[in-house]
């Protein structure tokens, strides 16, 4: 596996600006679903903004849940568990719905199944100095989670994400990294 790198706040705030300047609002919306709940891009493609999906999830704007995993779909090694959704990211989705949407992700009204062609478009245009993926969002989300002080096990299930997986590759840039093996060494005997 190669190493992953987050974005910086400055990064993703440039990459919705060049979504947005070339109007391509179905990228700038699944940056902002992404980088606030960790989901993964196959995902965000599918959810449906309001009401239960076969299809894929779906965002329930009333008890502001979103649900990755569709009715009629399988459950497969990648863990699409609910997740409460951030007070943002549910305020977004409430007027995404408002202004008439259905998916969370919709160019000119059809759902989105791809954001390939237009996201190649959109890294260059951001000018970032390097090229992101969409999963490159899901490693960001987690990462700025860890370095706000979220534990271990919070972060693995907000991010439906083993904790193995949070403690191996994203721990370290806790405030609580060893902490308090820090604290005994530097103890006084």
């Amino acid at each position: 596996m190669t190493k992953q790198r987050a974005m910086t706040r400055s990064e993703a705030a440039k990459f919705i600006r060049a979504a947005r300047a070339r109007e391509q609002h179905h990228i700038a919306r699944f940056v902002l679903i992404a980088l606030y709940t960790g989901t993964r891009k196959e995902a965000i493609l599918n959810l449906r903004l309001g009401g239960p999906s076969t299809v894929g999830g779906w965002i329930d704007l009333e008890a502001g849940v979103i649900y990755r995993r569709g009715s009629g779909e399988r459950a497969t090694k990648k863990r699409r568990t609910p997740a409460k959704l951030p007070r943002q990211i549910l305020a977004h989705a409430r007027r995404w719905k408002a202004s008439g949407s259905t998916w969370a992700i919709e160019w000119r009204g059809s759902r989105v199944a791809d954001i390939k062609m237009a996201w190649g478009k959109i890294a260059v245009e951001a000018e970032l100095g390097w090229h992101p993926t969409p999963h490159t969002l899901k490693h960001t989300a987690i990462t700025w989670a860890i370095q706000r002080g979220a534990s271990i096990t919070d972060a693995a299930g907000f991010f439906a994400t083993s904790t193995e997986t949070i403690e191996r590759v994203y721990w370290h840039h806790s405030p609580h990294f060893q902490e308090g093996a820090v604290r005994a060494m530097e103890a006084r005997r």
